[in-house]
């Protein structure tokens, strides 16, 4: 069986992140973001590997991080996000879940799961969540947003040298 033949007509794929509209024996349809049509030759498939996300169902898990800072208290952006996606109808009510998964010197990144029933229901999914955490922190926790921090320090200055305005 070959790869384009495991392609059906409303799959979604991770190479072309586009649904699939149309399959014909020359070319591939896809329905892009904002209505246009993308047609693709069949032989880019055939010559091509790609990741079909819904051969097995159109289940997905989408990811949103956040960068915030070290003080975010996490247990409540975990709730907030358990909050946000019991509320709405693009949620399929089996994935959520809140992790720290990066950090540096001056911030920690945050990585939310949420699973939906398409790819198009899990793209607006991830915005939601994106927009309403954000709310959540310039509202609640202010102080967790990422910032920038520096030290200001005097340097002596040689003897008799007033200090000078700048």
């Amino acid at each position: 069986m070959t790869q384009a033949s495991r392609r059906r007509a409303s799959d979604a794929s991770a190479d072309l992140a586009e649904p699939c509209e149309e399959i014909t024996g020359a070319y591939v349809v896809l329905k892009v973001w904002d209505w246009r049509r993308l047609v693709v030759p069949l032989s880019y498939f055939l010559e091509k590997p790609f990741q079909n996300w819904t051969l097995q169902g159109t289940d997905l898990i989408g990811s949103v991080f956040l960068w915030v800072d070290y003080t975010v208290p996490v247990a409540d952006v975990r709730s907030k996000l358990e909050d946000i996606v019991r509320t709405t109808r693009l949620w399929s009510g089996d994935v959520v879940n809140l992790q720290v998964v990066e950090t540096n010197e001056q911030a920690v990144q945050l990585r939310a799961l949420v699973s939906a029933r398409t790819s198009e229901q899990a793209w607006d999914l991830r915005c939601e969540v994106r927009e309403k955490l954000i709310a959540f922190l310039q509202q609640t926790y202010p102080t967790a947003l990422p910032k920038q921090r520096a030290e200001l320090v005097e340097l002596e200055r040689p003897a008799g040298r007033p200090r000078t305005a700048a």
